[in-house]
């Protein structure tokens, strides 16, 4: 992956997870990667109570103002797509 693709998903990734969930995927990826050299591991399944936990913890952040609504990613995310579409044209020409 290029440096401007992993920009992009990072800066997508920071306006659509909450705080919380932006610890989980940081946590659980320095997890994996200090796993990395070790026997490779099995996904589980989240049990319903781990399930219920994250969606109540995502519901609290998000009661708190911590998130972002889906209508203003979107918006935001048209609007990157926009200017890339008139880079790549003016590129082009």
């Amino acid at each position: 992956m290029s440096t401007a693709t992993l920009s992009g998903l990072l800066e997508y990734l920071y306006g659509t997870l909450t705080p919380g969930n932006m610890r989980w995927v940081g946590e659980h990826l320095i997890e994996h990667a200090q796993k990395e050299e070790k026997e490779e591991e099995a996904l589980r399944p989240y049990t319903m109570e781990e399930i219920n936990t994250m969606l109540d913890e995502a519901e609290a952040d998000f009661d708190a103002g911590l998130g972002i609504p889906h209508e203003e990613v979107m918006r935001k995310w048209k609007e990157r797509l926009a200017r890339k579409e008139q880079f790549e044209m003016a590129e082009a020409v």
